[in-house]
Formats: C-alpha cells, structure tokens, sequence
C-alpha cells in the first residue's frame, strides 16, 4: 500500500468516525472495524495517559486513536502510543508503525479477539518492544514483552487493585490500577 493509499483510506475511516459518533473505526486484517465505546474505556485511557505524561521523558511524546498502518489489511489505532515527541509534534494523521516503543490498548466488548490475539502477533512482528492490555471487563492488565514473528513470548496478568511496573526504554512506569474503572458486571 502506497502512502496516498493509505492517507485516502484513512481519510475514508476519519469518515467513518464522523459519521458514528461513539465508535472507533479501524482496519484489522482487512476489515472496517467499528467498536462501541463506553465509558469506562474513556475513563482508563485518560488515567493511563496522565501516568504516561507524568512519568516519560521530554523526547517521548503520547499519542491515542492516530492510525498506524501496519500493512494492507491492517491499520490499528492503538488507545495509546509512546513515540518520539518530534513525531507527535509533526501532528500527522498516520504515523509508521516503527515509531512506536510502548503499545496500550483497553478492551472493549466487541475488540476482545483483535486486542488479545490479532495485535499481539502483529505488534510484536513489528518489533514493538512493550504491550499493555488494560481489561476493565476482566479487571486485570496484560504486560506483554519480548516480541517474537509469532507474538510476545512474555506476558504477565496483574489484577487491578496491583500496581502494573514495566521496565522500558523510556523508563520504568507504574500504573495505579486500583482507581481504575471495572465493568459492574465483573464477576
């Protein structure tokens, strides 16, 4: 996929997006992907991101919903991404994927599959050194590390209620994850 592929492509999503007001738009093994969001998906992208900003670099900066694709079939828009401040800064509507040294995603009901399974293999075939899935439904976060052709080859399940530390290239962070929001229907 050439780049004025993928900014038209994209810019059909950013349609996509206007149109369904309450849903994130994506492509995942070349499908348009719609996602409800509820609020407590909101509510741990914003207590995520406000640990990041307190505790990255200047160099880093922080990005949430910009599209990254990936290849033809895929253009995720991950909840968060730790890339070069520069980059952030450039304010572009797809970045490439290789910028990214920490991944986050919080599940949502209909992302279970894609967060879980299909961004798994395909983050860490691209190399992307650290991936957190924040569960409000399961009430837990995945760490993931140490990506291999097939997916991360670490990982670690830490209840909410725990602290969440990942030693990185930007530094070592620590997730608070007893204010984060759980689904009432957590069992």
């Amino acid at each position: 996929m050439t780049i004025s592929e993928t900014e038209r492509l994209h810019s059909q999503l950013s349609r996509f997006e206007d149109m369904f007001p309450g849903y994130r738009t994506e492509i995942v093994e070349g499908n348009i992907v719609m996602s409800p969001v509820k609020p407590h998906h909101g509510q741990t992208i914003r207590r995520v991101w406000n640990a990041l900003e307190d505790q990255v670099a200047d160099e880093w900066g922080i990005t949430s919903d910009v599209a990254f694709p990936f290849d033809g079939d895929n253009e995720f828009c991950p909840d968060l991404a730790v890339i070069p401040r520069a980059e952030v800064e450039k304010n572009l509507g797809a970045y490439s994927p290789d910028l990214i040294e920490i991944v986050i995603e919080v599940v949502s009901p209909s992302s279970v599959r894609n967060d879980y399974t299909v961004k798994d293999r395909a983050y860490a075939a691209r190399g992307i050194a650290h991936y957190l899935v924040f569960d409000p439904y399961k009430a837990h976060c995945v760490t993931l590390w140490n990506p291999g052709p097939e997916g991360y080859l670490g990982r670690d399940t830490i209840p909410y209620g725990k602290p969440v530390t990942v030693d990185t290239a930007v530094g070592r962070l620590t997730f608070d994850t007893s204010e984060l929001p759980v689904d009432p229907r957590h069992t």
